[in-house]
């Protein structure tokens, strides 16, 4: 499996992971930013395990996010 990791703390609220992969990714309503959906925390970083079918997918996401919070291992 490989994982997305977001550091949320740092995400802006762009929009381009939801517009990307909304099976990933919502919008908060209480401050706007972006939610990796069904991730678990560990230090103040959200982690998701994905197939490795969605791995290209979630790079090219990764690499649209203006301000770089979003990873993919």
């Amino acid at each position: 499996m490989a994982k997305i990791i977001h550091y949320r703390s740092k995400c802006i609220g762009c929009n381009i992971c939801f517009e990307m992969q909304p099976e990933y990714w919502r919008l908060s309503k209480k401050d706007g930013k972006a939610t990796l959906v069904n991730s678990h925390l560990k230090k103040d970083t959200h982690i998701l395990e994905i197939p490795f079918e969605s791995i290209e997918l979630s790079k090219q996401t990764a690499d649209h996010c203006p301000v770089k919070v979003i990873k993919v291992f």
